[in-house]
């Protein structure tokens, strides 16, 4: 097939290129900067110029595609104060791919994520996330829009992401806890720390989605979860070791001040199942657990100085 890819050089999507060139299919990947082109080209991608809120060319480029993979998303204004801003432009890129891709049969393939949905219980594919009106929940209203998709002709699924997405090279939330031990001199966890972290290594969640685009059946919610819950307190341990600090538990009341805006989500007990995932589409995780990707000290290395 030939697959539009978004965010095809981000921290996902430089994985599933690879992982779809290598089973045979050819990739366009959308660039934003010459830099993401150059990549993309390396990868063996063919490169399509333009950010998400270019919708024509979105629309163009779906339309020239046997099939779509959607991962971009504006992280990096959702995560400096502008969820809802990001929120919406993903909701806008959708509803141009859906406007195209209808009854096509073709396949659409979003990532979302398992936040919101219901802490403290083991979520499974069927569960959905409560829909509130808040920035967070307009992610959610968005899977939905994917998924109802299908009745319109195509063969639309979400996959639901782990919040850590694990592996060398990875930026986001561990990284961030790391970062955070090392400038405070202590590992911290709120609580007890045994509120619990699904997680996926990116290797992993790329064959996901790999197998998505090719067989998952229209409607289809999959969850890109490796681990059901990894407890916060045992990842401050790996962490602490490693850096030789102290582990140390954070009061509820201390965690914003401690943590900046990871707390909120910090503090969260979210187990997530992926049985129904696996049953589906035979996807089974290879790649290494959360806690023994944090021991191989990848995410402990610092940058060279020079003198």
């Amino acid at each position: 097939m030939r697959i539009f890819v978004t965010g095809a050089s981000g921290w996902i999507g430089s994985a599933v290129v690879p992982d779809l060139i290598g089973a045979g299919h050819q990739v366009v990947g959308l660039a934003r900067s010459d830099a993401s082109a150059a990549a993309l080209a390396a990868a063996g991608a063919e490169t399509v110029r333009g950010t998400i809120d270019d919708l024509d060319v979105l629309a163009e480029a779906a339309a020239a595609s046997d099939g779509v993979i959607h991962l971009a998303f504006k992280h990096d204004i959702a995560f400096t104060g502008d969820f809802q801003g990001a929120a919406e432009a993903d909701r806008r890129a959708v509803d141009a791919f859906g406007a195209v891709l209808a009854g096509t049969g073709r396949p659409f393939v979003l990532a979302s994520g398992v936040a919101g949905l219901q802490p403290g219980h083991l979520a499974t594919e069927r569960d959905m996330p409560k829909v509130d009106g808040s920035p967070i929940s307009l992610r959610a209203t968005t899977a939905q829009a994917a998924v109802d998709m299908a009745s319109r002709g195509v063969r639309a699924s979400v996959v639901r992401l782990a919040p850590t997405c694990h592996g060398d090279g990875d930026n986001g939330f561990m990284a961030t806890l790391v970062a955070t031990a090392r400038t405070k001199g202590l590992s911290g966890y709120i609580g007890d720390g045994a509120n619990r972290w699904p997680a996926t290594h990116r290797l992993d969640a790329a064959r996901l989605f790999r197998l998505a685009v090719e067989q998952a059946p229209a409607g289809s919610v999959l969850h890109g979860v490796a681990e059901e819950g990894v407890a916060i307190r045992d990842v401050a341990e790996v962490i602490g070791r490693h850096l030789d600090v102290p582990v140390t538990s954070i009061s509820p009341d201390a965690a914003a001040e401690h943590f900046g805006w990871l707390s909120g989500f910090l503090a969260v007990d979210t187990p997530v199942s992926s049985t129904v995932t696996r049953k589906l589409l035979g996807w089974q995780p290879a790649h290494p657990g959360l806690l023994e990707d944090l021991d191989k000290g990848h995410y402990f290395h610092t940058p060279a100085t020079t003198s």
